[in-house]
């Protein structure tokens, strides 16, 4: 794969270019997420090699004929390669100055995750390990989630797996994490069940009949959190 320019790891990298969100940026790093050099790009979007060393390097002014055709290009929203992403994945802004990482008590950990909220699972099954969204709950020490009976989600009596769930705080640059490795439980008493989906916050976003009550039972609970002095 090449990908010479300013992407990540290129030259860019080494020579001072911006690596601000701009359309010249976001431009580079898309050609080089595809695998594209600047002439197979040049080739795809209608414009001279010469032309697109142009776009790569300007940070404003750009024609919007030309952005329209290069968007198309290379295979992405124009608004997006105009504005970046409408939702972005969290982590966008530059690292807070002298970040400190430290571990997290059990007892704190706990009282990061709250009653509820969204947090991920990873299961072992299949040919790759697997990391699904799901809404959780906690139930004592122990974490609950609803899935689809013989879905991606739903591991067997009695399987590893892990849970995780996290903050970031985009202004300050800082956020924690717990990261919880157990053994899953299925919940079939009736009484239990009705007393989960009672609770606020059981009602998964996803919707549709999740039937299956998967409780994870703690073998370890560990947390970090970023910080600064």
């Amino acid at each position: 794969m090449h990908t010479d320019g300013p992407g990540p790891g290129g030259p860019g990298a080494a020579s001072g270019q911006p690596h601000e969100d701009t359309v010249a940026a976001r431009c580079a790093v898309r050609r080089g997420q595809l695998g594209l050099t600047r002439e197979e790009l040049a080739r795809r979007a209608g414009m001279s090699v010469g032309y697109l060393d142009q776009i790569e390097t300007l940070t404003s002014d750009f024609d919007p004929a030309a952005l329209v055709r290069l968007a198309a290009a290379l295979e992405m929203p124009y608004d997006e390669l105009l504005g970046g992403p409408r939702e972005a994945a969290p982590g966008q802004q530059e690292t807070a100055p002298h970040p400190l990482l430290a571990q997290l008590p059990e007892d704190e950990c706990w009282r990061r995750l709250g009653t509820h909220g969204i947090g991920r699972i990873g299961l072992s099954a299949g040919p790759a390990p697997t990391v699904l969204p799901v809404n959780f709950l906690v139930d004592g020490r122990t974490i609950v989630y609803r899935t689809e009976t013989g879905g991606a989600a739903a591991p067997a009596e009695g399987d590893p797996l892990a849970f995780e769930a996290d903050h970031i705080d985009e202004h300050l640059s800082r956020g924690w994490s717990v990261l919880i490795t157990g053994t899953a439980e299925h919940i079939t008493a009736p009484e239990t069940v009705e007393s989960l989906a009672a609770r606020h916050g059981a009602q998964p976003w996803a919707g549709g009949n999740r039937d299956l009550w998967v409780r994870i039972r703690p073998g370890e609970v560990t947390g970090r959190t970023i910080h600064t002095r």
